[in-house]
């Protein structure tokens, strides 16, 4: 990944360019600020597209680490999260009983 030569951006450029486009819709300024209170940060992906043009044109060093520490803290930030649900080790106890009916009499 650090070889000059053949290494590649982890996205296209074009990929950087969507999802700097899509942040910057009305739809998702909506969405984001009813869901966290606050104005989606949209200024990293517009320094990933300028590094990643940057690294097509020029085959900067300086863009190529860019491009890297900026995936590794998406993937980083992505694993930060818990899991909602408590995985279970063995199914329960009871898991071939019938399911308690509703009253039939009414």
């Amino acid at each position: 990944m650090a070889d000059g030569g053949g290494w590649r951006p982890p996205r296209p450029c074009e990929a950087y360019r969507a999802e700097w486009k899509l942040c910057r819709s009305a739809r998702h300024f909506l969405h984001h600020y009813y869901v966290h209170g606050e104005r989606p940060a949209c200024e990293q992906w517009r320094r990933d597209l300028a590094s990643c043009r940057e690294w097509e044109e020029r085959r900067s060093a300086e863009a190529q680490r860019s491009l890297c520490e900026s995936e590794r803290a998406r993937v980083q930030a992505t694993r930060k999260h818990a899991l909602v649900w408590a995985l279970r080790q063995s199914p329960p106890a009871d898991w071939h009983l019938p399911l308690p009916q509703e009253e039939k009499d009414q």
